[in-house]
């Protein structure tokens, strides 16, 4: 239960294309609210189509914070993200607003409220053995691998993902303990807040589909392709990249590669994203204290209006 001491923190989550942008836009304008980015992909710039960025009409109706942080060609891991978030965090509580975290990140989500494991450091020698393995088997076999020590984290990440099931088997082989295991020693690090933990999401998963499916077609007539090709030949970036392996993006670089036609890059993207709904989803089911809202309840904003004022009521701004 919060305390009049705490400062409340709403966590909207749920599944891409479940509609969290729009909803979230509505809470800034009846609640003090700011919106904090929880999205992987909106961190780099230049790619704003396939990331569904939120434009300049409703960056100026409810400015988005941590998007356009990196150029595609670095890194931003995690703990990066956690540090960069604490920091708006505590900015926006600091003007006795509600920082609102909007996003399908759910990796970050997770690092945030829970904190980081002190996991082992790299180790060069097992790296090297395992791109070895990865080269003469494929990193679906390594993935089926984690299935067999670590089926959660397995569940969670996807098999082309060769930098976080690198990871994964990493830790494993080097303490006999795998990822999950050492991700539920963490503690909560928002002891000061009280988080409020909301998850957008239709019922029917054909609907969702739907939505994925008509989400990315319009994408495709914004200019997606274009967005892609113009960090294609940039000439510094590369498919290994985490930024160019965002869903979209690696399929329509395969495209440009000349590894895909049209057609199959647009079905491609569109299962990669349906899978993407369906980590997220995994993410969610077992997440503690989560309150669900249907994305297509015809009364959405009053049923999440009626979750803000449930944490207000309890907070002096």
């Amino acid at each position: 239960m919060m305390t009049p001491n705490q400062t409340p923190i709403i966590c909207l989550m749920g599944p891409t294309a479940s509609g969290k942008t729009p909803l979230a836009v509505e809470m800034v304008k009846r609640f003090p609210c700011e919106i904090i980015s929880v999205d992987s992909a909106m961190v780099y710039r230049g790619m704003d189509i396939g990331t569904a960025k939120p434009d300049a009409e409703i960056l100026k109706l409810a400015p988005h914070r941590l998007i356009d942080l990196a150029d595609p060609s670095e890194i931003y891991s995690a703990g990066q993200f956690r540090q960069d978030a604490l920091r708006e965090i505590e900015d926006i509580a600091a003007q006795k607003k509600i920082p609102l975290l909007v996003g399908g990140t759910m990796m970050y989500f997770k690092i945030l409220q829970q904190g980081l494991a002190k996991l082992p450091k790299a180790d060069m020698n097992l790296r090297a053995e395992l791109k070895a393995r990865a080269e003469r088997e494929g990193w679906e076999a390594l993935h089926d691998f984690l299935a067999s020590v670590d089926a959660k984290a397995a569940a969670r990440i996807n098999p082309n993902d060769s930098q976080r099931i690198q990871r994964a088997l990493e830790v494993y082989l080097l303490t006999g303990k795998n990822i999950t295991e050492w991700q539920q020693q963490e503690t909560n690090h928002l002891s000061g807040y009280h988080v409020c933990n909301i998850a957008l999401a239709p019922a029917d998963r054909s609907l969702l589909h739907e939505r994925i499916a008509m989400r990315f077609e319009k994408m495709l007539l914004s200019g997606f392709v274009d967005e892609v090709s113009a960090l294609y030949e940039r000439g510094d970036l590369s498919p290994e990249l985490p930024s160019i392996r965002s869903v979209g993006y690696k399929q329509i670089w395969d495209y440009l590669a000349g590894h895909a036609t049209v057609e199959e890059m647009r079905e491609r993207a569109i299962i990669a994203t349906r899978q993407l709904a369906k980590r997220q989803m995994t993410w969610l089911r077992p997440w503690p204290e989560l309150q669900w809202l249907e994305t297509t309840s015809k009364d959405l904003l009053d049923q999440a209006a009626r979750k803000v004022e449930a944490i207000m009521g309890f907070h002096r701004f």
